[in-house]
């Protein structure tokens, strides 16, 4: 790399680093947890989208593009539909009821078993997802840097831990701001240099984008196998969207950091502004690939860009790297690795936080409590070192993820299995009086176990495993409860809501 390259790194570096530090002087349990309850919304926001806007992202939108079509693009109106949702039905709840986790809500409806099975799904589907996120990045920066790819994520996980076990939640939130505007400027500035590189004005990258080729932006096939399906990205992408920003404690957290519930709201929209700038950019970056790749296919392999992509079509994820490696200038390359080391660490700091959060407040403290400790000091020693063993668990899994497929199918598979029957379970706690506990208990575990068998014996396309998932949950807790008839506390969401109403 060019010396400006590794200054800018260092520079971006030193400031992660450095907000760690200041944030971690004044410590306690709630600041470290919940920022104290203090963050307003442009934080919440910006957080809330850095974070779960992994470095999956960062790779499969312009990958998906350059590689066969642009209906991942549809993603953008299945984000659009969740952002209600997530504003009008789950923040009001974890609102009203100052809960610490969004799995406490699941105690209180229904047995401290289900609170716990949730939680137990949250930390696997997180920990997979960290693991997944990290090596996506991983891909690039090694592709990019020369760096070996296993030296670069325990090298990212290591910073990530640290800043995270010294600065809790505040420190978390802030980089994920700073990490946000890197790789939001690093997209606009790829775009511009790729454009150029192509000598098409954007009138003729899409017509040479569109040539020939049918079906590229909607095709409603029902077909179980077809990649980026328009059923596929409407119903999975959407359920995907209403778990990861209603029911993950990724999310939760960063709600419950917001001084008010309104602060929260206006967060989970500014999250949708930021979601409608990133996405389309980065397709827009796949499109314009495609129209370079076309001039020079030689870069990426021998022959056409169709045949090279048709004989290996992993290597659509090596397009945007392949491209900065080539002809990034000094400085921006450096800029561009900065914005993956962002989208890594960014991925890794939030993942390890909330899962610490989860362990301590829904297993230990509730399961047991008499591990906790009685002085504030050590309860801060213990939490850090939680974070410090959840962080290496998921630096240990992203070196092993490689085989599992192209970073797309790599982050659903290691996702939907625990995400759709999570969301399923909160879905039926809120929505279904007649849901008991033995009814949401079940379906969790058994819904789990039947979408991780068909994932690993059919060849369907990634993103059905979340329809599946959340589908068998809801359908065996309606039918399990239906068998097993028993009262239950009606705290479901129209109780909640009133509550909310008598007391104001």
């Amino acid at each position: 790399m060019h010396p400006l390259d590794i200054a800018v790194i260092v520079i971006y570096m030193i400031t992660i680093i450095g907000l760690g530090i200041w944030f971690g002087q004044h410590q306690s349990r709630k600041e470290f947890f919940l920022a104290n309850s203090s963050m307003g919304w442009l934080t919440v926001g910006l957080s809330v989208m850095a974070t779960l806007f992994s470095s999956n992202s960062f790779v499969f939108y312009p990958s998906a593009a350059l590689g066969n079509s642009l209906r991942i693009g549809l993603s953008l109106v299945a984000f659009a539909l969740m952002t209600p949702v997530v504003m009008f039905v789950f923040i009001p709840v974890y609102s009203k009821l100052k809960v610490e986790t969004a799995y406490e809500y699941l105690e209180r409806r229904f047995h401290v078993s289900v609170r716990a099975v949730a939680a137990g799904l949250f930390v696997l589907l997180r920990i997979g997802w960290m693991a997944s996120a990290t090596y996506a990045a991983s891909v690039v920066v090694s592709s990019v840097s020369g760096f070996d790819q296993i030296t670069v994520i325990i090298g990212l996980g290591v910073v990530a831990i640290g800043y995270t076990m010294l600065g809790g939640l505040r420190a978390v939130m802030w980089t994920d701001v700073v990490q946000f505007f890197v790789f939001a400027l690093t997209i606009i500035l790829a775009l511009i240099l790729i454009m150029a590189h192509t000598h098409m004005g954007l009138g003729e990258v899409f017509t040479r984008y569109f040539d020939g080729r049918d079906g590229l932006v909607i095709d409603f096939d029902l077909s179980m196998t077809r990649e980026y399906g328009t059923w596929a990205i409407l119903i999975g992408v959407f359920l995907e969207a209403v778990s990861a920003f209603g029911v993950d404690q990724v999310a939760v957290q960063r709600y419950l950091s917001a001084r008010s519930m309104k602060t929260s709201q206006i967060g989970a929209f500014l999250n949708l502004v930021g979601i409608f700038v990133v996405i389309p950019a980065l397709l827009m970056v796949g499109v314009a690939l495609y129209a370079h790749y076309m001039q020079t296919p030689g870069e990426l392999g021998v022959g056409t860009l169709t045949e090279v992509l048709k004989e290996n079509p992993k290597l659509a994820d090596e397009g945007f790297p392949t491209f900065v490696r080539l002809h990034f200038p000094p400085g921006m390359a450096g800029l561009f690795l900065a914005a993956l080391m962002a989208a890594i660490m960014s991925s890794i700091d939030s993942g390890i936080h909330s899962v610490t959060t989860v362990l301590v407040v829904d297993f230990r403290d509730r399961l047991l409590p008499f591990l906790r400790p009685e002085e504030g000091k050590q309860e801060l020693n213990a939490i850090r070192i939680t974070v410090l063993i959840i962080g290496a668990i998921s630096i240990g899994l992203a070196c092993m993820v490689g085989g599992m497929g192209n970073v797309f199918d790599i982050g659903k598979k290691l996702t939907s299995a625990f995400g759709g029957p999570l969301l399923g379970v909160f879905v039926l706690a809120l929505f279904s009086k007649r849901t008991n506990t033995l009814g949401a208990l079940l379906s969790a575990i058994l819904s789990t176990v039947i979408t991780l068998y068909l994932m690993y014996t059919q060849t369907w396309f990634s993103v059905w495993y979340w329809p599946i998932g959340f589908g068998l949950s809801i359908l065996l807790g309606l039918v399990l409860s239906y068998l097993a008839s028993a009262p239950q506390n009606p705290m479901t969401f129209r109780k909640i809501m009133q509550m909310q109403e008598s007391e104001t």
